[in-house]
């Protein structure tokens, strides 16, 4: 049943039921009803359970045709499935035929690969037609089958009384012509948690196959094995139902490019974020795609339909940071000629996304904290105040925890943010996303270029992925962009990549006569200037033009520390 499924309006003797819009649907005598005025006798199905419209309590059975005589059976009463059964039962060879039918049925039920595979409902199916299959072998009849109480019968209909007696009374019936010459009948039920969840049924008109106690024992004891393999099969279909569902759920919309078990954590931290409406501080290095996170979780948030409005706190000076955030009115300050509206009010019904928020002064901290404790602000010079609703994301690449105790940041605000923390991996911490993200990156430049781009050369990937890219994403999005921009061929090379990505030759790559060559006459350069220099570093790296710093990391890439030590001595 789904959580709201149908409605019944009552007016007077008048019954109206309305489906809604539910998932598996309102049925009415078997078929499926958006809104349907009930009459007397109407089964209406909802779920696993049958109920039935009467105006007046006492319901007379409908009359039956011909002189019809029946023996009725509690499925708990019968032989086979009774403790005492194996007193009662006679050592005949019909009785050991029986046993040999159960233990037929019983590894059938157990044995069913079908069942594993099987997807939401069909594994009920699958059970179902297992046994209309093997009914016929079971008990000699014409006809067979698995019937469900309130479904539409199929390509023949049984007998329509025997069916709604044992799906009422829960009991198996076996009728039969009292004159020997009509339809012969036995059904039992499949009871599941209380309720006849089908109904087993074979007849016959042929007077050389008619039915006797015996088989009314078997058929029953049949059912009652049954029961519990369609109560299984039926879970087993709900259970994978469910799972796909939350499946579902888990396949957020994101922009994010990755393989890694760590981008796949985030992406289900974000699916469980997402729905709520509380504040989230997303915490990672400069370019490790923290906005894209935030627009991730405004996508698949209950605010989706609203704005999402993006502000860097780093990136405009106090004043213009303030007016930019609450807005001002006209005449607050020299060149306010009208009124303007700001982010946050933008941002109505949606959510606002606070970039380096660590960078915000004291000032701005303290009205800030004003508009997450009560969703309220006012405008600058303004006296109006004015009610929020939104949803505040907010990103640092800085440690608020230690701001927080050298007094730079509010310690209350820090603890107004830190409700939901996301942290966004660093791509050397991920490195299995390198040449995915590549890929991704390639693609789309060439795009935008109307360039044509097949793929990354083997050498190109190994410079990539034995890089440590401190710049992140955004530090690679910029090396392909280059690759694809400055590139003459349609696949990328490792000589389109940026030189400082090159400076370090990994030992798969096996340098060329060119590149051995200019490694040569950077080294002889290198030692030259420091020759010169007398070996003092600075000197050397005025000499040679570079910066220190820079010129510390070429002695390490060329491995020239040995060297330098004992010329230098």
């Amino acid at each position: 049943m789904s959580r709201k499924h149908c409605l019944f309006i009552r007016s007077g003797r008048q019954c109206t039921v309305k489906d809604l819009e539910s998932r598996n649907g309102t049925f009415v005598n078997g078929t499926p009803v958006t809104e349907h005025r009930l009459e007397q006798g109407d089964e209406v199905r909802i779920g696993a359970s049958v109920f039935c419209f009467l105006v007046d309590r006492d319901r007379s059975a409908k009359p039956t045709s011909g002189d019809f005589k029946t023996r009725q059976l509690q499925v708990t009463d019968s032989i086979y499935l009774s403790s005492a059964g194996q007193s009662v039962l006679p050592p005949s060879a019909r009785a050991m035929h029986d046993l040999r039918t159960l233990l037929r049925v019983s590894t059938m039920l157990h044995s069913f690969r079908g069942l594993q595979e099987a997807r939401g409902t069909q594994a009920a199916e699958i059970l179902r037609s297992h046994l209309s299959s093997l009914l016929l072998d079971l008990i000699p009849g014409e006809r067979g089958g698995v019937f469900i109480p309130g479904a539409p019968p199929g390509d023949w209909k049984p007998n329509a009384d025997v069916l709604q007696r044992v799906s009422e009374e829960r009991i198996a019936v076996w009728l039969e012509d009292a004159d020997g010459a009509g339809l012969s009948a036995v059904a039992a039920p499949l009871t599941v948690r209380g309720e006849v969840a089908a109904v087993i049924y074979v007849e016959s008109a042929d007077p050389s196959l008619k039915f006797d106690e015996g088989h009314l024992q078997l058929l029953t004891a049949v059912a009652g094995m049954a029961a519990g393999a369609w109560e299984n099969a039926t879970i087993l279909g709900w259970l994978q139902e469910e799972n796909q569902r939350l499946q579902q759920e888990l396949k957020i919309e994101h922009d994010m490019v990755g393989v890694s078990a760590k981008i796949r954590e985030l992406q289900r931290q974000i699916g469980k974020v997402a729905p709520s409406n509380s504040t989230v501080l997303i915490l990672g290095e400069s370019g490790t795609g923290k906005e894209l996170i935030a627009r991730a979780i405004h996508r698949n948030s209950l605010r989706a339909a609203g704005p999402f409005v993006a502000i860097n706190c780093a990136a405009l000076a106090d004043t213009l940071l303030e007016s930019e955030l609450f807005g001002h009115e006209k005449g607050a300050f020299t060149g306010a000629f009208a009124q303007k509206l700001g982010k946050l009010e933008m941002a109505q019904g949606g959510t606002v996304f606070l970039d380096e928020i660590g960078e915000l002064t004291q000032l701005l901290q303290a009205k800030l904290l004003r508009v997450l404790q009560q969703r309220e602000m006012e405008r600058v010079g303004g006296t109006k105040t004015i009610k929020l609703d939104l949803r505040v994301l907010a990103a640092t690449n800085r440690d608020l925890d230690d701001a927080v105790k050298k007094g730079l940041f509010r310690q209350d605000l820090y603890y107004r943010l830190n409700v939901v923390v996301l942290t966004a991996p660093a791509l050397r911490e991920r490195p299995e996303d390198t040449i995915p993200l590549a890929e991704h990156f390639a693609k789309k430049c060439a795009q935008d270029c109307g360039r044509k781009i097949t793929g990354l050369a083997p050498q190109a990937r190994v410079y990539l992925q034995s890089y440590s890219w401190p710049g992140n994403v955004r530090e690679l999005e910029n090396a392909i962009e280059r690759a694809v921009v400055l590139g003459s061929t349609d696949t990328i090379l490792a000589e389109d990549l940026p030189e400082h990505i090159r400076e370090t030759r990994p030992a798969e790559v096996s340098a060329s006569l060119y590149e051995e060559a200019v490694e040569a006459a950077k080294r002889q350069v290198v030692l030259k200037a420091f020759d010169q220099s007398n070996y003092d570093h600075e000197t050397a790296a005025k000499i040679l033009g570079l910066h220190p710093n820079y010129l510390h990391k070429l002695i390490r890439t060329m491995d020239l520390r040995a060297v330098l030590k004992r010329a230098g001595r």
